[in-house]
């Protein structure tokens, strides 16, 4: 065992690398998916989510304004009421059905998926099947 602590140093700079290693895959994964929403987008408004471990946003975003035309999260009180968490599928798909119901009152019909850094897998899925099955086409 190497004296003055080195074994420390050693272990902090292993995590480290492996902490820019999952950020760096994340930045290629986000880049790639805004790359091919780029390419397909012609005038459909881009569905932008955002998945934290307590809560789910997501928004309908026109890119050539630059402005929030529909938003959804398990932040709002009406939805989800006060300090209950909303980190699970059944609030990601209760936030799908909200938004596709405020998108079609505001007569958007057709939007792109943008998935950001996350995998097509567990609440980013079910939130896009749910704004589906609310009326929206993806």
């Amino acid at each position: 065992m190497p004296v003055n602590g080195t074994t420390a140093k050693w272990e902090l700079a292993e995590a480290m690398t492996i902490e820019t290693t999952l950020q760096r895959r994340r930045e290629r994964r986000t880049f790639r998916v805004r790359n091919r929403i780029r390419k397909s987008r012609s005038l459909r408004p881009r569905l932008s989510v955002f998945r934290s471990n307590r809560h789910m946003y997501a928004q309908i975003i026109d890119d050539e304004a630059g402005k929030t035309l529909v938003s959804a999260s398990t932040v709002e009180k009406e939805l989800f009421g006060a300090g209950k968490f909303a980190g699970n599928k059944d609030a990601a798909a209760k936030v799908g059905q909200t938004l596709a119901a405020r998108a079609l009152e505001k007569g958007i019909k057709q939007v792109v998926f943008d998935r950001g850094p996350y995998k097509f897998h567990g609440r980013v899925q079910v939130l896009a099947e749910a704004v589906r099955q609310g009326g929206l086409d993806l």
